[in-house]
């Protein structure tokens, strides 16, 4: 029973491993600044678990070896031991300062991740509009004209904001290697703020169980030079159509298309929600009404 209990976690880790693939884990190489800062935060917040089971399990074994059960007389009764109210704080003093120390790093980490990325305060983020339906993936850059389906384009050293919403239920936008995810939903805009410090291909997905076709609701988040970036968009201006309101509607009824690209966005007819805690257009009119009706139209 002793063996069963000591080889359990070593089990599990090994298990744990294996079933997680070969694809390494990319949260823990990250390509950007706020991915780095999540990273480092996991892992340290898994050495300070580790370190917790060291302490018990060397407890543990300590426990089992001084108190184990051994033969006695028939008559033998044990000494009476008296609680230590010592002890008794210590082991409540102690997980109280874990987790507070767990809880201030997360916050702080939290609230870092939330702005653009260290580094990058004096360069203008690219936004990008990212909507989901089912089961794909929606990107609009206002400012260049362009939108993509199921693939994504940025310049590396530049901060991008990502503004999130859903044309269907919530889902989670999530690129491992450049931030964390963040849900994105109806009516309601979120942002998640990143830079890549490195060219490549990184993978990004829904990390958000949204139904059946949620295993294939992934996409490739592509970090190129601003050079090429630019190129690219002038290619894509001047080769693929303009995006319709028709077309747009055949996709969001789609629910399996491969890469798409068009030299307009769905913005102009199919403008995204207002961020959250602002008023829409149509709480604007309503706010617009009341003001007229409390004012003295007699002058």
């Amino acid at each position: 029973m002793k063996k069963k209990v000591l080889i359990l976690p070593f089990v599990m880790a090994f298990l744990t491993l294996v079933l997680s693939g070969c694809q390494p884990l990319m949260i823990f190489d990250p390509k950007g600044p706020n991915a780095r800062t999540l990273s480092n935060t996991i892992i340290m917040s898994i050495i300070v678990m580790l370190v917790i089971l060291l302490v018990v399990y060397v407890l543990l074994i300590n426990m089992l070896s001084k108190y184990r059960a051994s033969k006695q007389a028939p008559d033998y009764e044990p000494p009476h031991e008296e609680g230590s109210k010592v002890l008794e704080v210590v082991w409540t003093v102690i997980p109280i300062l874990i987790v507070t120390a767990l809880a201030i790093v997360t916050v702080f980490t939290t609230s870092k991740v939330e702005k653009k990325p260290e580094g990058y305060g004096n360069k203008k983020p690219l936004v990008i509009y990212a909507s989901s339906s089912n089961w794909k993936w929606h990107f609009s850059y206002p400012e260049q004209g362009v939108e993509t389906v199921n693939y994504v384009n940025i310049p590396t050293d530049r901060p991008i904001e990502f503004r999130l919403y859903s044309f269907g239920p919530i889902t989670s936008f999530w690129i491992p290697q450049l931030a964390g995810q963040k849900y994105a939903m109806s009516d309601m805009l979120t942002k998640i703020h990143l830079a890549a410090d490195q060219e490549g291909s990184y993978m990004g997905r829904n990390s958000n169980f949204s139904g059946e076709g949620f295993a294939q609701m992934e996409f490739e988040a592509q970090a190129m030079s601003q050079k090429d970036f630019d190129e690219w968009i002038k290619d894509v201006k001047a080769k693929e159509p303009k995006l319709t309101e028709k077309e747009f509607d055949k996709l969001l009824k789609t629910s399996f298309v491969g890469r798409k690209s068009y030299s307009s966005t769905h913005l102009t007819f199919r403008p995204a929600p207002m961020e959250h805690g602002k008023h829409g257009k149509h709480d604007m009119e309503n706010m617009k009404d009341k003001d007229m009706e409390g004012m003295d139209m007699s002058h």
